[in-house]
């Protein structure tokens, strides 16, 4: 069996822009991925086009360790997100391809079912005002359906530093939704790197009391010292990873310290083996795996294989119940979350399919996402 193309299919959502691929074969199976980056669809797709060419295209989707090792050792220029998201996409979809071939779920062919079912944590669920009502009653809707654990950032524009102002409003934000939810609940705080080690500890000295899950990347992603200096002096868990790609960014920080929650996602690590592997690195550390997922339906799918066959999963992130119904509707076959928990998915290779009538629907959107952005630079991306 060979590879004959890999094609791009864009999905346009109203914060985002999710690229699905599929990885076409000589004997008729195809196998789909996702190669999804908020702002960076132009390189990915430009990316994929060249890398089809150079590696994948006559390649044995079963290889798939010769073809991830071609992919990143013979290009000089390596390891960019751009790179390993389009190296990530191929993989799953070539897993999805053996799959399909052996009439197997991906799951039992990477160690099989280590779990009866997988808890799951909603995100994206707070698209309202920053105002403790309105946060607690989002959080009453996301408990409604089932969900015992949910993230949210609570934190405005800022960097580095915040001001008290924004600082106690954030603080009463977690507050409100503590209040709403119970105490039996998880909520797990969201930092998205904003901060400067001193800021980070003092906001997550203050966060203490509302017993979050975790506090993640409260420092940006580049900097280990950073991250374990406010580990030493914040008694809440610590997570982060979801900027950390394949198995060569890991090591230094497990091995620092900086972290007790790795939060590698399948889609930007490198793909199944790749995460196997760095789950294999953190396990050797006694630390768990939470895999990042604000992507598409074919992420969090694949997500779902890879929990159920790694003994050191914790919980899985879930956008999908709180975005575009549409977007679910895109990729039927995964799994939902039933009082809080993913089931087994069944069928062989990743269980999915392309709804491609409906993706067509919904083209390309231009936009740009941006988590930080003042009211000053908001008017000049406008511009």
């Amino acid at each position: 069996m060979r590879i004959t193309d890999v094609k791009p299919l864009v999905l346009g959502t109203s914060w985002r822009n999710i690229i699905f691929i599929k990885v076409e074969t000589d004997e008729g199976l195809t196998g789909i991925g996702e190669a999804t980056i908020q702002n960076r669809e132009e390189g990915v797709l430009g990316y994929l086009e060249g890398a089809k060419r150079r590696h994948v295209i006559g390649s044995d989707p079963f290889n798939t360790e010769d073809l991830w090792l071609r992919m990143y050792r013979n290009d000089f220029w390596r390891n960019g997100v751009i790179a390993t998201t389009v190296m990530s996409a191929v993989e799953i979809a070539c897993w999805d391809i053996i799959g399909k071939a052996t009439e197997q779920p991906v799951y039992r062919l990477l160690g099989g079912q280590a779990h009866e079912k997988l808890k799951a944590y909603a995100n994206g669920w707070y698209t309202v005002e920053r105002e403790p009502q309105q946060f607690a009653e989002r959080a009453k809707t996301v408990t409604a359906k089932g969900y015992k654990a949910l993230k949210v950032d609570p934190f405005g524009p800022g960097t580095y530093e915040m001001s008290r102002q924004e600082i106690m409003k954030s603080l009463e934000l977690v507050a409100a939704i503590r209040d709403a939810v119970g105490p039996d609940v998880e909520i797990f705080i969201e930092g998205h790197g904003r901060f400067s080690p001193r800021t980070a500890i003092q906001i997550g000295k203050q966060l203490e009391e509302f017993n979050p899950g975790w506090y993640e990347e409260p420092v940006p992603p580049e900097n280990v010292h950073a991250l374990k200096q406010v580990h030493e002096q914040v008694n809440i868990p610590i997570a982060s990873g979801e900027r950390w790609f394949t198995r060569y960014q890991f090591p230094d920080y497990l091995n620092s310290g900086a972290v007790d929650i790795v939060q590698a996602d399948i889609i930007h690590a490198g793909g199944f083996l790749e995460m196997k592997k760095i789950a294999a690195m953190a396990d050797a550390q006694y630390r768990v795996m939470a895999p990042h997922n604000s992507n598409g339906p074919v992420c969090t799918a694949a997500s779902i294989h890879f929990g159920f066959c790694t003994t050191n999963y914790k919980v899985q992130e879930i956008f999908d119940d709180f975005v575009e119904p549409w977007v679910k509707e895109a990729v039927p076959g995964v799994p939902n979350v039933v009082d809080g928990y993913v089931e087994l998915p069944t069928g062989p290779g990743l269980g999915i399919s392309l709804n491609e009538d409906l993706i067509k629907e919904h083209p390309y959107k231009e936009g740009f996402f941006n988590l930080f952005a003042n009211d000053w630079q908001k008017r000049q991306f406008a511009k």
